[in-house]
C-alpha cells in the first residue's frame, strides 16, 4: 500500500454529491482485500490497484442538480453499495445480495482519499454526530442486517460467536431490539466492551467446547438465535447443534475455509441457516438513527486512530495486532 496523489474528481454531474472523507474505518474485509482472499473475483486484473476505504463519514463539498434533501457542507455516512437493480436478488428487493454489486474501496475507489464523487442515493446526513462516530455506522449497518435477517425479536435469547468489531455492533442491535444477548469469546478484553453494552459474556478456551455452558444460559429450548461472528468456519457446527428446534443460525463472518456441519442436523431441527451480505438503504438509515442514539457505545468501538498519511501503517498494525485493536479510523 502506497499514499499516491491522484487527480481530483470532477465536478458533481446530476445525482451526484462530492464528499470530503474525514474519517475511515479499517475492517476485517479491507484485510481479506489486502491479502487477496475476498474471494469473489477471479481476475485480480479487475480489483488492483484500488483505494479502499468503505466504512466512511465525511461533508458535503459540493451538490448535482437531482440530490434533494443533500447541502453543502452536511456531515454525512457513505453507504457503500450500488446494486445493478436486474439481476434476481435485485428483483425481489434484496439489492445488497446484487450479483453484480459494486462496493467503494472494493470494485470502485474508496474513501481513502481527500475528495470522492459518490451517488446521492448513497450519501445519508448524519447531523451533528462526530465523524470518527459515523464512520462506524457502516460495520453497525451489517449488525442491524443481520439482526433483521435473523428475525431478531424482544425476549429472545441470542448468542453471538466472536466478540470482534461485529461481534460488538450485533451485541448492541439486538440488546436494542429487547433481546437478551451471550457474547462469546476467549479474549476478557473484548468481553468488558460486549458487557458495557448490555450483553451478557463467556469467556471460553480455543480447545473447549462453548456448546454445554451456552446451553445453560438458555435454558428450556436452547436460543432461538446463534450468529456466527467469528470467522473460524469450525464453529458452524456448533452454532447447528446449540440453536433451538426451528430457530435460527445466521453467519455474518467471512471465511474461505469449509465448514464441517452434519446435514442431518438441519431437516431434524428444521432451522434456517442464512448468511448475510451488505445492507439494504433502508437498513443503512437505521444504523444512522441506532448509532444517533448511542453515540457513546458506538464510539466506544474504536480504539485507535491514524492520519491519512498513516494508512498503509493502519492497515499493517490492525492486522498484526488483532487482540490489541477493535476499530481503527483513519483521519483523512
Amino acid at each position: 500500500m502506497e499514499v499516491v496523489s491522484v487527480a481530483e474528481p470532477s465536478e458533481p454531474a446530476s445525482g451526484q454529491v462530492l464528499v470530503r472523507p474525514e474519517a475511515v474505518g479499517i475492517c476485517g474485509s479491507d484485510f481479506h482485500y489486502f491479502l487477496g482472499d475476498i474471494g469473489t473475483i477471479e481476475d485480480p486484473s479487475v480489483l488492483y490497484p484500488r483505494i479502499q476505504g468503505h466504512e466512511a463519514a465525511g461533508t458535503i463539498l459540493a451538490v448535482g442538480a437531482d440530490t434533494p434533501g443533500l447541502e453543502t457542507g452536511m456531515r454525512v455516512a457513505l453507504w457503500p453499495v450500488r446494486a445493478c437493480g436486474h439481476c434476481y436478488a435485485c428483483r425481489i428487493g434484496r439489492g445488497n445480495a446484487c450479483v453484480n454489486i459494486s462496493l467503494i474501496g472494493v470494485h470502485e475507489d474508496g474513501a481513502l482519499q481527500e475528495q470522492l464523487l459518490m451517488p446521492a442515493a448513497q450519501v445519508f446526513p448524519v447531523g451533528d454526530q462526530d465523524a470518527v462516530v459515523a464512520a462506524v455506522i457502516e460495520p453497525v449497518s451489517i449488525a442491524v442486517r443481520t439482526v433483521v435477517r435473523g428475525r431478531v425479536a424482544a425476549g429472545e435469547k441470542v448468542v453471538v460467536i466472536g466478540a470482534g468489531p461485529i461481534g460488538q455492533a450485533l451485541a448492541l442491535a439486538a440488546t436494542d431490539r429487547g433481546a437478551s444477548v451471550l457474547l462469546v469469546d476467549t479474549l476478557e478484553s473484548r468481553l468488558a466492551r460486549g458487557a458495557a453494552l448490555g450483553a451478557e459474556t463467556l469467556q471460553v478456551t480455543r480447545d473447549e467446547s462453548f456448546v454445554p455452558a451456552v446451553r445453560e444460559w438458555a435454558g428450556g429450548d436452547g436460543p432461538e438465535v446463534v450468529i456466527e461472528a467469528s470467522g473460524v468456519a469450525e464453529l458452524v457446527q456448533p452454532c447447528v447443534e446449540l440453536v433451538a428446534q426451528a430457530g435460527r443460525v445466521v453467519v455474518v463472518s467471512l471465511s474461505s475455509e469449509r465448514a464441517p456441519v452434519r446435514v442431518g442436523d438441519l431437516p431434524l431441527k428444521e432451522i434456517d441457516v442464512l448468511g448475510v451480505s451488505c445492507c439494504g438503504s433502508g437498513e443503512f438509515g437505521d444504523a444512522v438513527d441506532l448509532v444517533s442514539r448511542r453515540r457513546d457505545a458506538a464510539a466506544s468501538l474504536v480504539t485507535h486512530e491514524f492520519t491519512l498519511d498513516e494508512a498503509p501503517r493502519a492497515i499493517a498494525y490492525a492486522m498484526e495486532h488483532p487482540t490489541e485493536v477493535m476499530k481503527a479510523v483513519v483521519r483523512v
